[in-house]
């Protein structure tokens, strides 16, 4: 048959394909689905405005250049009742930013160490492990929260055995961090002139750090050659920041904390509720990450460790070259969840007084204004950004660790 008659053979298109023919049928229904969504999301925002015209509040998001007027007790940025309530989401967002990476950071420390342990054969540490889990997972996150909070409130000093005639003899650390029931307060760095130098360098060092492990790991899939990978990342690390330190005069110094008439003065507070929301986040969340840490490492072949160990490989050398690489494409899609999951539960902050982007946009801010649609519109695309970037980031990673056919 010539190419002639191949092409007046085929059918031409016509409208009734995308119903009847099975190449554009899933199309269409995709298609359509789409349109009708898009139009129910259409008419409720629609609906919702209307409504809100009709009360005398039409929507309008000019309340974010008002003056706040309320307090917020842990800021990362320069912030007084002053501001804008714009000013105060953002401080509310740089907190929930903060819990969020030091609770994952925490978590995932904790998760892993936990659930390697709980594979021990010891079974002592075994169970150990087995009753963290099981106590923590089973427990609802808020008792956690109130309860480390309680702990905190109770078990530390009152401010005023800080005072007296010698008030910093209850102090730690050469008498410069004070641990109290109203919170943590450290020295404060104060940047000089001639400290930009200095950052720059210690930013430099964590580029440095990173590009020599992933020259190490790859020198040592090309040769078998194990480099002390620790010990020069420490050196990397301090030497050239504590060189520069020096070099350039000392120009970053310490503010320490003070004990006046009635409250600490200099330094940095670090509330105890920032404290009580990071380590029951972080503690509650490890309990799941070990169990898929578990999950992982049970889902490689026990032929993989008894290989490593006819090769004469110790057993920790076995576990971090061998077992872990091949467990994480286990382990990465639930610790996902478990991020989000972390990141979406600091919304639970208000319980114990910290200021998240809930307490002030979606709390304060809201009564205050009586904003509440644009202010939880807002606050939804705000857990929604960070969620998918976590997300975004964490799926990359999970990529970028599969297992790649030649």
């Amino acid at each position: 048959m010539s190419m002639a008659d191949q092409t007046a053979s085929k059918p031409s298109f016509r409208l009734s394909m995308l119903i009847y023919d099975t190449r554009y049928r899933s199309m269409t229904i995709q298609v359509i689905a789409l349109i009708l969504f898009m139009l129910a999301v259409a008419w409720l925002l629609s609906n919702a405005a209307s409504n809100l015209a009709a009360l005398g509040k039409p929507l309008s998001f000019s309340f974010l250049s008002q003056p706040a007027g309320y307090d917020i007790n842990q800021t990362l940025i320069e912030y007084n009742n002053q501001m804008s309530h714009g000013r105060a989401a953002l401080v509310g967002i740089l907190n929930t930013l903060l819990v969020a990476f030091l609770g994952c950071v925490l978590a995932t420390i904790l998760g892993v160490t936990i659930g390697v342990l709980r594979l021990s054969n010891n079974w002592i540490v075994s169970r150990l492990m087995t009753i963290y889990i099981e106590t923590f997972r089973n427990v609802p996150v808020l008792l956690w929260i109130l309860l480390t909070m309680a702990v905190l409130i109770e078990s530390l000093p009152k401010i005023a055995l800080f005072r007296g005639e010698n008030p910093i003899n209850t102090m730690s650390f050469g008498n410069s961090v004070a641990f109290t029931n109203a919170g943590t307060f450290i020295p404060k760095p104060i940047f000089l002139s001639g400290s930009t130098p200095v950052v720059v360098i210690f930013f430099l060092s964590l580029v440095g750090i990173w590009a020599f492990g992933r020259w190490a790991h790859k020198r040592q899939d090309e040769t078998g050659v194990v480099l002390p990978t620790f010990s020069i990342k420490l050196a990397i690390f301090f030497l050239p920041s504590i060189a520069a330190f020096y070099i350039l005069g000392q120009p970053i110094t310490l503010e320490y904390p003070v004990m006046a008439r009635f409250r600490f003065e200099g330094g940095f507070v670090i509330r105890n509720s920032l404290i009580a929301l990071w380590l029951a986040l972080s503690f509650y969340t490890a309990a799941f990450i070990a169990e898929a840490v578990r999950a992982g490492i049970q889902a490689v072949s026990h032929g993989q460790t008894e290989a490593a160990a006819a090769l004469g490989i110790r057993p920790r050398r076995t576990m971090q070259l061998i077992v872990l690489p091949q467990a994480l494409r286990v382990i990465i899609p639930p610790m996902i969840s478990q991020y989000l999951n972390l990141t979406k539960n600091s919304s639970l902050a208000i319980a114990v007084g910290y200021m998240d982007i809930t307490g002030t946009l979606g709390g304060i801010t809201l009564n205050q204004t009586g904003r509440e649609m644009e202010s939880l519109v807002i606050l939804m695309a705000c857990y929604l950004s960070i969620s998918i970037t976590v997300s975004l980031f964490m799926n990359w990673y999970n990529e970028s660790i599969k297992m790649k056919e030649r």
